[in-house]
């Protein structure tokens, strides 16, 4: 069955239990991934925080954002991220683990196309390092 024309990207990615899915697959990529563990602040994060609390707090956000009845309960994305001093080669290597977890439940193209929308909307907040010999932010 179809989702309905006009319906939430949540509906159209069915909900809690769906999203919930793709969560803990990602979170799982995430937390083991060497590019984003070579940051050694990432990495003590990565096993500071218990993967469940982690994994609950990405689905209420992913949930809220495309339309769902949840709301996030955790700290703002600066908040999070700002003393992890994330770089612009370590966003890339979370959004590829982003993408490779929605292939494997294949989400529609459309679907991650709004999805990974969703979360390029975070990046300002969580990329503090231009990428290795980027240089400079041009203002």
């Amino acid at each position: 069955m179809q989702p309905a024309q006009g319906s939430s990207l949540y509906d159209r990615l069915g909900g809690v239990y769906n999203i919930a899915t793709v969560v803990d697959d990602l979170i799982d990529r995430v937390m083991s991934d060497p590019r984003l563990n070579k940051n050694p602040a990432v990495d003590e994060a990565h096993h500071r925080v218990s993967p469940a609390g982690f994994k609950f707090l990405v689905t209420e956000m992913v949930c809220a954002a495309a339309g769902g009845p949840q709301q996030y309960s955790g700290r703002t994305m600066g908040d999070s991220h700002r003393h992890l001093a994330i770089t612009e080669d370590e966003w890339e290597s979370f959004v590829d683990d982003l993408r490779q977890s929605l292939a494997k439940y294949q989400v529609p193209s459309a679907e991650e196309s709004e999805i990974v929308a969703i979360v390029e909307g975070t990046k300002d907040a969580i990329v503090m390092m231009p990428a290795p010999g980027a240089g400079l932010p041009n203002p």
